[in-house]
């Protein structure tokens, strides 16, 4: 996804600000900091119990899970850190965390951040539950003053990749044999989005997740690829 505009001159940069434990709330869910005795028992149920993805490990780093104390402090590490910098997401209709992810690689002087360590329930995927947790960091991110946006995942990870294009991020290349994980090799995929792209992509997100977009069995009208074109965006 891309855009004709000009790069700004840089000449007046100051960096970025740091992200904070700050919550932020949209339509169908809320991110707030991630706790493990806030969140620890429902994203267990949500990610372990019937119905959970059975997925949901394939391509992290961590993970599965045979026993909730290991579990426990898995996420006890993933709170206590400030990059990545973890939130929940709370479903708003039900209460209950129903994923989780992070902002990482923050690099303040270059104004350079990434989305990642995405965890969504099965609760949330293919939902707008998931667009807007995405949305939310985005749009935070920018709000910062970041010029970059970053995505990143396993090249044999295609929900991920089909994720980041459908959310307007643009493929950039693989990065070969650039992690060993869980005994094999991983190759990573990198998607970016830039601070000038990131005015019309804001604007698409926002009419996708307005309640006109959706009909009365809350299935939507519009695609956020076609709102993405209609919002000028390539």
């Amino acid at each position: 996804m891309s855009t004709e505009f000009p790069v700004k001159d840089l000449k007046d940069w100051k960096g970025a600000k740091a992200p904070d434990r700050r919550v932020f709330e949209g339509r169908f869910v809320r991110l707030e900091p991630l706790s493990v005795p806030q969140h620890g028992d429902q994203l267990w149920q949500e990610f372990t119990g019937p119905g959970s993805d059975p997925k949901l490990y394939d391509y992290m780093l961590s993970g599965p899970f045979e026993q909730r104390a290991d579990f426990d402090v898995f996420l006890s590490e993933k709170a206590n850190t400030t990059d990545p910098l973890f939130y929940a997401v709370i479903d708003l209709a039900s209460g209950k965390a129903q994923g989780m992810l992070s902002f990482m690689r923050i690099n303040l002087t270059h104004g350079t951040i990434e989305i990642g360590h995405v965890y969504f329930g099965a609760s949330m995927q293919r939902s707008g539950k998931s667009t807007e947790a995405v949305f939310l960091l985005a749009q935070e991110a920018f709000a910062l003053g970041n010029r970059r946006l970053e995505w990143t995942c396993n090249n044999e990870n295609f929900r991920s990749k089909r994720a980041a294009l459908r959310y307007g991020f643009t493929f950039e290349g693989i990065l070969r044999q650039q992690f060993v994980a869980k005994g094999r090799n991983r190759d990573n995929a990198w998607y970016s989005t830039l601070d000038r792209e990131w005015p019309p992509l804001h604007k698409a997100f926002q009419l996708w997740l307005s309640p006109d977009n959706f009909d009365s069995n809350g299935q939507q009208i519009k695609s956020l690829k076609k709102l993405q074109g209609e919002c000028g965006l390539k």
